[in-house]
């Protein structure tokens, strides 16, 4: 599986930005993860089997994640950005059961930058 990440950018605090991440190959389960320089990757949201989503605590109602499955494509609307946002923005997926059911990933993209300025 091959993910592509795009829609990043710089935008200002209150902004609103939306990723996506197209995948080729079959995928059971997708997500976004997020990483600043110096920090441990966090994930951020989550669509999972059977197309449940979860969210972190800190993006919840502010973020959005959808699937189109004709493109193979997934989202992520960030609304109300704030600078705390800002960071490498990683999109990961897999497709054995087991591993979706533990959150776990083995295929991820390359990343796309988001940064927030005040």
């Amino acid at each position: 599986v091959q993910l592509v990440e795009s829609g990043g950018g710089s935008v200002l605090a209150g902004g609103t930005l939306t990723l996506s991440c197209a995948a080729s190959g079959y995928t059971a389960c997708m997500a976004w993860f997020r990483q600043e320089p110096g920090k441990e990757r966090e994930r951020v949201s989550v669509n999972g089997l059977d197309n449940i989503v979860a969210y972190a605590d800190f993006v919840k109602g502010r973020f959005t994640i959808f699937k189109d499955n004709s493109k193979n494509t997934l989202y992520l609307e960030m609304r109300n950005l704030k600078p705390d946002d800002t960071a490498l923005y990683y999109c990961a997926a897999d497709y054995a059961f087991l591993r979706c059911r533990d959150y776990e990933f083995d295929f991820w993209g390359q990343g796309t930058q988001v940064t927030v300025s005040s």
